[in-house]
């Protein structure tokens, strides 16, 4: 059967977009469309240009016999802008304060088209550094941890607080709570992550960032390097950061339970877009 460029162009960029941060061999589309190499490289040229001129992403190509082309989704600052405000818009509802200075965000990280621009947007920072699996706590961060993934096509390490019979053989540590100051435990299969791996800790809500500290000291049985945190929402009230080195999408302050006031306000996730 014989594709027109069109049809071809049609069919690269839908499967480009499909399969985010995998090198696609330019032998695929050249069988596929038994076409020359010197085409299907015209082709990639004009997706490639187009994705600049719509920020939709960047097309990476390599060369030699083992090469190919590989997409990398990337959220621009006007974008990335807009969903920020989105966010803080959506975060000011009321009724959203709960008992303890949480926000309820259930309805948004079970919103798909929403998270997967969170996906993206974090993602999008983390893009150039070299990460091998996205790791998060059970249970809320699992849903944001898979948006991410799927943008950066890596594996989610899900850490737990107790033994599952299916998780066999685990490692288990104890760490003290940064806000409570309660200790408690976290446990991770040992056949969930290879040792040395580079990983990136994502999740929903961080207050002193206890818990995170604790995945940090986890990682380290494991021999992996944290690469980087992102959390979706972070309290300013706390005075006393367990972390430094995060970013997050907004911050939550002037928390008053009482009268069910609080004010939400950009993260510093802006600062990594130029």
């Amino acid at each position: 059967m014989k594709f027109k460029r069109s049809e071809r162009i049609v069919y690269m960029t839908s499967y480009l977009l499909r399969h985010p941060n995998e090198l696609v061999p330019l032998t695929f589309f050249v069988q596929k469309f038994d076409q020359a190499k010197s085409s299907i490289s015209e082709d990639i040229q004009i997706i490639k240009e187009t994705f600049l001129k719509e920020k939709v992403g960047i097309i990476v190509t390599t060369a030699g016999a083992s090469g190919g082309v590989t997409f990398k989704p990337k959220m621009y600052k006007e974008e990335a802008e807009s969903l920020i405000e989105h966010l803080i818009e959506r975060l000011q509802e009321n009724d959203r304060l709960l008992p303890g200075g949480y926000l309820f965000m259930s309805d948004m990280v079970g919103n798909p088209r929403l998270l997967g621009q969170v996906g993206e947007l974090i993602a999008t920072m983390y893009m150039d550094r070299e990460i091998d699996a996205i790791v998060t706590i059970a249970t809320k961060g699992i849903s944001l941890a898979n948006a991410v993934a799927n943008i950066m096509n890596l594996p989610v390490v899900v850490i737990r607080k107790d033994n599952k019979v299916t998780e066999g053989s685990t490692v288990s540590i104890n760490y003290v709570s940064g806000s409570s100051r309660k200790i408690e435990t976290m446990v991770l299969s040992k056949r969930t992550l290879p040792e040395g791996s580079n990983v990136l800790i994502v999740d929903d809500f961080m207050r002193a960032g206890g818990s995170i500290t604790g995945v940090m000291n986890l990682m380290s049985e494991f021999k992996a390097k944290v690469a980087g945190v992102s959390v979706l929402v972070e309290s300013k009230e706390v005075k006393h950061r367990l972390i430094e080195d995060y970013t997050s999408l907004v911050k939550l302050s002037d928390v008053d339970e009482y009268n069910q006031s609080f004010t939400v306000e950009k993260g510093n996730c802006l600062n990594h877009f130029k």
